[in-house]
């Protein structure tokens, strides 16, 4: 047990010691500062604006930065669905896959997209090596960069005084590709290929097994097929851009794709790196660092405690896995006893039980285990995570910007309560603030609810759960609940291969991902518009412990008043069920 909290501390503390400096960087990119990688890239940065006739002064209301944001989105859709409707004509198929069924295009091109990346193909399957890189590693980086820019759009609102712009979208665009996602994918993917991550365009490889297998047919299989191509510069940009879509089926916890502990490290650190690094790069951009601590503190508190439940209840596993005394779950030497179902013995509970709340806690959505065999509160955190609308860090700009539409919603409570103006860093927060806010935060559960409330009671769905009762539930739950947090990851024994499953999914990763992107950008344009509002004495401070708890407790309270019915019939009544 020691030895696992060790590893949870040092997960924690090489992520914050890593993320304080890559927020300073940030910071300076997105404020046209020099940094020292500015006279490489500074070039291709002018050449590409003078191509696209891009004017990066230009200052953007938030009609026209929305607009654009919402043009760029539409036609990397299109483009997307065309290449995986079209795949089976293009080049680099050594295996000759046919092109994806309309509907499952559809599901896929949006939750790229959405940066969702959600999955319900198996990507050596279904995937040409095209697909996979002009298709989804470029949505990848774009992906994970519109919600990177939206976020600046709304610090810059809180910034400016009296005015209308909001930056260049373009501008902001080519700068967090360039000088942020670009060198570090280059890092990460140069890592992950020295541990032997597959990075190759050959056809796959057919080997012989060092021990026959008979299937159950009595046939005996002595060779296998060992998926090949270009996994890990896609792996480097789906972990650090939360977008975490597979190259493989079986995601990280195949070992071609993660084979040693070090890639996994590697790979776990940089689903969080840039979500973290953002809280430092927001306080720095306000130029008041507190404010940034603050948001990191409600964060890392939500983050600490669900790996600590995670931990402690996969630790524990549950009486039916001891098997009447046949299998040991009390952890010894050499054994880490727990909740081994359905984690690889390379990772253990504690780097299995972590990189599950990482994954969720952002809108990352890779896996290095099934998160179906976890126990039933070991699943219904991450489940959890998920409801919360991925404000636990959450994605590459859309969980800070999700975080702040709850900091809005918290100072308007707290002037209710004293009977004050709420302000927040400085502007006066009115109704059309507090109504986008809610929209913001609202959202998520909206579409979740409704979207896994429909999908119950069509009995067609029945056939795509790998369990009944609580747990079937909570299949489905789960899946909208990845779906509604633009998150990706499933309890993966849940079939969504189905006509009605991609269209309803990928409607649900749409909706969730740019109404609450159009209201933060009303917001910011709202702000903008504002005068700055000098700090009094009856000013409630956003940077001090009362705040941090406030914050927490808002969160908390939509999620729990959101959700608690429906966790109460799956994960909660399965845990029960389970004691009974």
């Amino acid at each position: 047990m020691t030895n696992s909290i060790i590893q949870y501390v040092l997960y924690l503390v090489i992520l914050v010691a890593l993320a304080i400096p890559l927020g300073g960087y940030i910071a300076k990119v997105m404020n046209g500062e020099k940094v020292w990688i500015g006279k490489i890239i500074s070039p291709v940065e002018n050449l590409i604006y003078k191509i696209l006739k891009v004017d990066q002064d230009e200052q953007m209301n938030w009609k026209k930065y929305a607009a654009s944001v919402g043009m760029f989105s539409i036609f990397s859709f299109l483009l997307l669905f065309a290449i995986l409707m079209c795949q089976g004509f293009l080049p680099w198929n050594p295996q000759k896959i046919p092109g994806m069924s309309p509907d499952l295009a559809f599901n896929t091109a949006v939750s790229f997209v959405t940066n969702t990346n959600w999955q319900a193909y198996s990507g050596e399957t279904g995937l040409s090596y095209f697909s996979q890189m002009a298709g989804l590693t470029v949505q990848n980086f774009v992906s994970a960069t519109v919600g990177i820019a939206v976020l600046f759009a709304l610090i810059r609102g809180f910034i400016k005084v009296k005015k209308e712009g909001l930056g260049s979208f373009w501008a902001d665009l080519t700068r967090i590709v360039l000088y942020v996602l670009i060198p570090l994918s280059i890092v990460v993917a140069v890592g992950l290929a020295s541990q032997g991550v597959v990075q190759n365009m050959k056809e796959y490889e057919t080997v012989r097994l060092l021990e026959p297998v008979r299937a159950e047919d009595g046939e005996e299989i002595t060779e296998a097929t060992v998926p090949m191509g270009p996994a890990a510069s896609q792996v480097a940009i789906k972990q650090l851009g939360t977008n975490g879509g597979g190259f493989f089926g079986t995601n990280s916890a195949y070992p071609l794709e993660n084979p040693t502990p070090f890639s996994n490290m590697l790979e776990m650190i940089s689903i969080l790196l840039i979500p973290v690094s953002l809280c430092f790069t927001f306080g720095k951009a306000l130029k008041d660092r507190r404010q940034g601590r603050a948001i990191f503190a409600a964060m890392a508190i939500m983050l600490v405690l669900a790996l600590a439940g995670v931990a402690i209840a996969e630790q524990n596993a549950t009486p039916q896995l001891m098997a009447d005394g046949q299998v040991n779950i009390e952890a010894t030497d050499g054994q880490s006893g727990g909740n081994m179902e359905g984690k690889e013995s390379r990772f253990g509970i504690a780097a299995s039980s972590t990189w599950a709340v990482f994954t969720t806690a952002a809108s990352n959505g890779s896996v290095n285990s099934m998160h179906d065999s976890y126990t039933p509160l070991g699943g219904a955190i991450p489940m959890l995570l998920m409801m919360l609308g991925e404000v636990v860090f959450g994605g590459t700009g859309c969980g800070l910007y999700g975080m702040l539409g709850f900091a809005i919603m918290t100072v308007f409570i707290a002037g209710l309560m004293v009977g004050r103006t709420p302000e927040y860093l400085g502007k006066k927060i009115e109704p059309f603030e507090m109504k986008m806010a809610c929209v913001i935060c609202l959202a998520t559960p909206v579409a979740i609810l409704i979207g896994s409330g429909i999908a119950a009671v069509l009995p067609q769905n029945l056939d795509s759960l790998n369990n009944t009762g609580a747990h079937g539930l909570s299949e489905i739950l789960y899946a909208y609940s990845s779906a509604g947090g633009n998150n990706g990851s499933a309890f993966a024994g849940f079939g969504a291969d189905t006509p009605f499953l991609n269209i309803s999914l990928g409607l649900i990763m749409a909706l969730v991902r740019f109404v609450p992107m159009m209201a933060v950008l009303a917001i910011a344009g709202s702000l903008a518009r504002k005068k700055q509002v000098a700090t009094t004495a009856g000013t409630l401070s956003t940077c001090n412990a009362m705040f941090v708890g406030l914050l927490i407790f808002i969160v908390l309270l939509v999620g729990a008043l959101s959700f608690f019915p429906a966790l109460s019939l799956g994960p909660i009544a399965e845990h029960l069920q389970m004691i009974g």
